[in-house]
């Protein structure tokens, strides 16, 4: 049995559903001017996605997706607001002029992303009945370690270049209170 477009079962319905859930608390992240509340909707839309994830029968991701964005950085993001003196409340400093071409922009790179994730995966077919489950483990690794280590090696070298450029500007910030001192 076939279905097209017009006849959607009850998993593509949630899965748009769940997707306009995180749509809308993905740019209340960004647009909402209370850190906490933020952090909070940013919580909303990392388990939405792993619902998304677990709807697409990828049930490591969505575990990953739970323990790792959705507990971990969220608690690591709360406690990194609670420790230091970053205002919490609604600030001036996070007022920004720039709004409308930064809006641009972030539009032009959604569209942008979205326009090659189309176009790469256009012809792409899974083949569920293949000797591995779609969304096992078994599937992930050998996905990640075959097509994608070039992008899991310079995502990791991203995300070290971010953890070192964050350690300079917090040193940064504490030789300029000793200087003051």
């Amino acid at each position: 049995m076939t279905h097209g477009y017009l006849s959607p079962t009850g998993v593509e319905i949630a899965f748009v559903l769940v997707g306009l859930v995180v749509l809308g608390s993905g740019l209340l992240v960004v647009t909402i001017k209370n850190l906490v509340y933020a952090a909070l909707w940013l919580l909303v839309c990392m388990g939405s996605i792993a619902v998304e994830y677990l709807l697409l029968s990828a049930e490591l991701l969505a575990w990953i997706q739970v323990l790792l964005y959705a507990g971990a950085i969220i608690v690591l993001f709360l406690f990194g607001l609670m420790l230091t003196r970053a205002p919490i409340g609604p600030t001036e400093e996070l007022n920004v002029r720039n709004r409308w071409p930064a809006l641009i922009v972030g539009l032009g790179a959604a569209g942008t992303l979205v326009t090659v994730v189309v176009q790469a995966y256009q012809h792409t077919w899974f083949n569920p009945r293949g000797s591995v489950a779609l969304g096992s483990g078994r599937a992930l690794g050998s996905q990640l370690f075959t097509y994608w280590v070039l992008p899991f090696e310079l995502l990791s070298v991203l995300l070290l270049a971010a953890l070192v450029g964050a350690i300079v500007l917090s040193r940064r910030g504490q030789r300029n209170e000793e200087a003051e001192a």
